[in-house]
């Protein structure tokens, strides 16, 4: 068993986003982590088609982590939202036994500087966990009268710190890449899961994400030593927020310092969609005008 990989699970409207990372991966990879990217099957060959059949990856279908669960029903995934499905089968990755830890990343990240093993491995050979208040977010998202944003992302880890009797503030990591141990996710497995003879699909809900899930089983069970650090890359959540920024002198050629790559999230950015647009071009040409409104909000 390998101590790290890189993971990301894909699906086909993201494979240029998945093409992207592929060539950041590639280019700043110091130490060679292995890359692995899971897809439908009937995905694969569009797979290939967008990005070629590099070594720069191994391929695992998602219906191999599903069936790594033997308690999980045959095509389970098929009755759940993609986004519901997406959650439950990347917290499910560590059933393969590929990787003590692994790397969680979503197609839109990119790599942007040199890592490395010691990025995501503290010297105990335990990962480190992204963990913070998100004080910073909450209070840009006030101040720009986004705070829907804000109060969302607070009641997420109000219900899941519920669902462990756990007092006191909430914690975060609420954007990629994740790093993931595969005790941590055994703990709440064999702890929380099993005895109330549920599996992680039964959990796993837009009420209960997989990040907040991970955070709790850990600082509940204690599975690995808790090496706290704070998020690895620099995500644009919203446009609102990538244009006000953008005005106060962000570029990604200052992020280098503080951060190992950045996203630009998916639901804003959809040039980058593969295949034929799924958007009428009057809902294409609304959302233009509504993003537009932002960009020039960013100035007031």
């Amino acid at each position: 068993m390998k101590d790290l990989v890189l993971y990301c699970k894909s699906y086909r409207r993201d494979f240029l986003r998945l093409r992207r990372l592929l060539t950041s991966i590639t280019q700043y990879n110091v130490d060679q982590i292995p890359f692995y990217i899971s897809t439908p099957e009937n995905q694969y060959q569009d797979l290939i088609s967008a990005l070629g059949t590099s070594s720069g990856f191994h391929w695992v279908s998602d219906e191999s982590i599903i069936a790594a669960n033997p308690l999980v029903p045959f095509g389970i995934e098929k009755t759940r939202s993609g986004g519901l499905s997406q959650q439950a089968i990347k917290s499910e990755f560590w059933r393969l036994g590929i990787s003590e830890n692994y790397v969680c990343l979503d197609s839109d990240c990119s790599f942007i500087t040199e890592f490395k093993k010691l990025d995501f491995l503290s010297s105990d050979g335990n990962p480190y966990t992204v963990i913070y208040q998100n004080k910073e977010f909450f209070q840009l998202a006030i101040n720009r009268g986004q705070g829907k944003a804000q109060s969302n992302l607070r009641r997420e880890g109000d219900r899941v710190k519920a669902l462990f009797s756990r007092a006191g503030p909430n914690y975060y990591c609420p954007c990629p890449p994740f790093i993931w141990s595969a005790k941590v996710w055994e703990s709440l497995d064999q702890q929380y899961l099993r005895p109330k003879g549920m599996t992680f699909w039964d959990i796993s809900s837009d009420d209960h994400p997989e990040t907040l899930l991970y955070l709790e089983a850990l600082l509940n069970y204690h599975a690995i030593p808790l090496h706290p650090i704070e998020q690895l890359f620099r995500i644009y959540y919203y446009d609102w927020q990538y244009y006000l920024l953008r005005r106060t002198g962000e570029a990604e050629g200052k992020l280098k310092t503080n951060y190992l790559g950045v996203i630009y999230q998916s639901n804003w950015n959809p040039g980058m969609d593969f295949g034929v647009a799924t958007k009428s071009l009057a809902s294409r040409a609304l959302r233009s005008m509504k993003r537009f409104g932002r960009y020039l909000q960013s100035y007031i």
